[in-house]
């Protein structure tokens, strides 16, 4: 199915439109100076496409937040996360088919390059089941894949070109649509410029700027300085997914704006201040009258309880009509059945690997068929099972004031993660070896022995345990405060797999 969404008007007053299809088996440069209306096609682009295809954003300025509230996009402020949290929450984006703004505003121009290394770098190497169609924004281009080496240093320029450089030359086969906004073509590194198929040039005063864009276009270098002539939001496209010759188009109107707004000229106060020069240069206060900086955003949910939070519909009206309370021996044949239904979703082999909204649906449907239509609980609850189950920490154990403690140490973490740090307690309570990289990967649902040994990383980063290893190469995990370590495990095996296999009950 070809869907072609409408950019505005061609130079004859024809819809101008691009093939979204065509555009996701290619990739857009966009070029304009500051003023050209190059953000306001970012802006119409994303509208128009939004209800289509999935969307990533890199926003340095902060611009396109405002698509959340009309779109849904999830807005990640850089500021308030790791660079470790950020590529963790691009590969979830992705393996959830979130829309994501990330939001750089604020940050300084070496943080900015290695925050939005490591988000496109989780949205590059996420695993192949999750390859879907996506749009990758990058407004700005010229600082994230910088031509020269400038004030950064050369390692964040070398990560922020590598993630462009995959973005652009290695991203069509995992559906990545890379679309790169410049001010300056003479800035923007040309290995990734090169590897647009589609242009949208918008006005250009600079000379070496003029006939860059013009050799790109097709056109002759005598018709160059055209592009000083275009009015703010006209560009003159080329590409497979707009046209196959030069074309002029108008780019139409937005639904959304940018938070703010361009200056305009305001008329200057009738009544002149008085006694100026007493207000303007007055001494400054004293220090502990400043105001204090702007306090740091707290962190950002965990992506998947953004995700997944919300309760079924309708659940507060069957509390309110809820009859009496289950007695404790139905209470107890309940947790049984429910532990029964979730053991037969985890013996599949290919549970692991499943999104948690997929094995909830099968969750439902099992409840249903086992009677338990009334009493199946919601999402939050089997959330909080299935990372038990994965661990292999049964009900009984839960209870346990020991685990209680786990339990909460483990809160700090996201999510999807705390199944990891449970299924690492439970080896180092019993004495069991430590888990290995193909047993971790299962239970986080990943197939990438890398992302494991990087939850890892992660985990000692936030100073919950201590990974170390013996003279002959095997791993050993010691969980902080609590002093319990794992036995030495191969980190390349997946017999710990077998040792930590069990389920964990209900609520």
């Amino acid at each position: 199915m070809t869907v072609a969404i409408e950019m505005g008007y061609t130079s004859s007053g024809a819809p101008a439109t691009l093939d979204l299809e065509e555009l996701l088996a290619t990739r857009l440069l966009v070029q304009g100076n500051s003023g050209s209306g190059k953000s306001h096609l970012l802006r119409r682009l994303l509208e128009q496409s939004a209800p289509w295809v999935q969307q990533a954003i890199v926003d340095p300025e902060g611009d396109f937040v405002t698509l959340a509230e009309r779109f849904g996009h999830l807005v990640i402020d850089a500021e308030a996360h790791t660079e470790q949290g950020l590529q963790l929450a691009g590969e979830r984006a992705r393996m959830h088919r979130v829309s994501t703004v990330l939001n750089l505003e604020g940050l300084d121009a070496e943080t900015q390059l290695r925050r939005a290394a490591a988000f496109l770098g989780g949205i590059f190497e996420v695993d192949r089941g999750h390859w879907y169609p996506m749009l990758v924004v990058v407004d700005e281009a010229q600082l994230f894949a910088p031509a020269a080496a400038g004030e950064v240093s050369d390692e964040a320029r070398k990560l922020s070109l590598g993630a462009m450089t995959n973005l652009m030359c290695r991203g069509r086969k995992r559906g990545l649509a890379g679309i790169i906004a410049t001010q300056r073509l003479a800035k923007l590194a040309k290995n990734v410029a090169a590897e647009a198929s589609n242009f949208l040039m918008g006005r250009t005063f600079l000379d070496i700027d003029m006939v860059r864009a013009a050799d790109l276009l097709g056109m002759e270098r005598r018709q160059a300085e055209s592009f000083r002539d275009l009015e703010r939001g006209h560009f003159m496209a080329l590409g497979p997914a707009l046209s196959r010759r030069p074309l002029g188009l108008r780019i139409g109107p937005t639904q959304t704006q940018p938070p703010n707004a361009v200056p305009r000229l305001t008329p200057l106060p009738g009544a002149a201040l008085e006694d100026a020069r007493a207000v303007i240069l007055a001494a400054p206060p004293p220090e502990a009258a400043r105001p204090q900086r702007r306090a740091p955003a707290p962190p950002a949910p965990d992506l998947l309880s953004q995700l997944m939070a919300a309760k079924p519909a309708g659940a507060e009206n069957r509390t309110e009509t809820a009859e009496a309370p289950p007695s404790p021996e139905e209470l107890a044949e309940r947790r049984k059945r429910l532990e029964r239904i979730l053991t037969a979703i985890l013996a599949d082999p290919e549970a692991g690997f499943r999104a948690i909204g997929v094995l909830y649906q099968d969750f439902q449907v099992r409840c249903r068929i086992e009677g338990l239509r009334s009493g199946a609980p919601d999402l939050d609850t089997f959330r909080r099972m299935l990372t038990r189950a994965r661990a292999g920490i049964s009900a009984e154990m839960a209870e346990d004031d020991a685990w209680q403690d786990v339990s909460a140490r483990a809160a700090v973490l996201p999510e999807d993660m705390q199944g990891i740090f449970m299924m690492l307690a439970r080896a180092a309570k019993e004495g069991l070896p430590c888990p290995g990289d193909p047993a971790i990967a299962r239970a986080y649902g990943t197939h990438s022995l890398g992302r494991a040994r990087r939850l890892l990383t992660y985990m000692e980063e936030q100073g919950l345990i201590v990974c170390q290893l013996d003279g002959a190469g095997r791993r050993i995990v010691t969980l902080v405060e609590l002093a319990w370590a794992t036995a030495p495990g191969d980190p390349n095996t997946e017999e710990a797999q077998a040792d930590l296999a069990g389920v964990g009950g209900g609520e």
